[in-house]
């Protein structure tokens, strides 16, 4: 009975090993989707919960309806990565090129400094500094470079400030990663052959640390697109993300769930789209 048993483990070592994990996906991550993407599809009840019958048109509410509160949310998060890019890849060389380790360690430890705090209570802090009598405000007022306060609490403004401190670092630390890697020697050789500094970095420095580059886009534009709790502090009704619409169809004063989980379904599919995108331009650069 033993040597039976030894012998199946054996067998199916790579089975046994890849079953827990297989397990979990499939109790947390592939039944909740699939019931999820079950009750986008389900009409709404006098009281906002699903019911049969199967329609799709949830999905053409969501088009049709929340079409701009969707581009809005596309246009926020892409904008907030493209001001992640051109801060943190700097940034990130920056960093990488002390020679000093003592300063390399320094501005690594500022970097995730911010994720010592929560999350939450960083956001109100942005309330404070953007509000209309902040300290952004009072000083340019103070010092006489504005008459009147800007207006960036509660506009789209405000979301991606709010969203550029907040993710920031998961633009850093892939690019610094890929820096880490990057051989200088290839910098040398390029100014060598007769490649000023421009050239070198369009044609040998960023195509080798392209790969942190989409890492580090792909970490920021997801959560970014999905993000609740700074446009719900910072953006109002004028920076209303699809996050924010998802979690009015649930706890809101007329609920729809079947419209809330279209929703879900099509943030989904938006985030899916990203990840395929890294996939092929993260195969390119290999």
């Amino acid at each position: 009975m033993a040597t039976r048993v030894t012998s199946f483990i054996r067998k199916y070592s790579d089975v046994l090993l890849a079953l827990p994990a297989v397990l979990w996906l499939l109790i947390f991550f592939i039944m909740p989707l699939i019931i999820v993407a079950v009750i986008s599809m389900m009409t709404r009840d006098v009281n906002g919960i699903a019911q049969f019958p199967l329609t799709f048109d949830n999905y053409e509410r969501v088009f049709q309806v929340y079409d701009s509160v969707l581009i809005r949310s596309v246009r926020i998060a892409f904008v907030a990565t493209i001001i992640c890019l051109v801060v943190g890849y700097p940034l990130a060389f920056f960093i990488k090129t002390r020679q000093n380790a003592w300063v390399r360690n320094l501005g690594l430890f500022l970097v995730i400094l911010p994720f010592w705090t929560n999350f939450l209570v960083r956001t109100y802090a942005w309330r404070v500094l953007l509000g209309p009598e902040g300290t952004i405000n009072t000083f340019l007022m103070n010092t006489g470079i504005l008459n009147q306060p800007l207006e960036i609490l509660y506009t789209e403004t405000g979301v991606m400030l709010g969203l550029v401190y907040g993710f920031l670092p998961f633009m850093v630390l892939p690019i610094y990663a890929s820096v880490e890697r990057f051989d200088f020697k290839y910098v040398e050789a390029a100014r060598d052959l007769g490649s000023n500094d421009w050239q070198t970095f369009w044609r040998v420095v960023l195509p080798l640390t392209m790969p942190g580059v989409i890492a580090g886009c792909i970490l920021v534009f997801i959560p970014a697109i999905g993000a609740y709790v700074t446009p719900d502090l910072l953006g109002g009704t004028r920076g209303l993300m699809i996050g924010n619409l998802i979690q009015r169809q649930y706890n809101g004063n007329t609920p729809n769930l079947p419209v809330g989980a279209a929703l879900s379904m099509v943030m989904m599919g938006a985030v899916m789209i990203s990840l395929l995108v890294y996939a092929r331009f993260a195969g390119r650069t290999r």
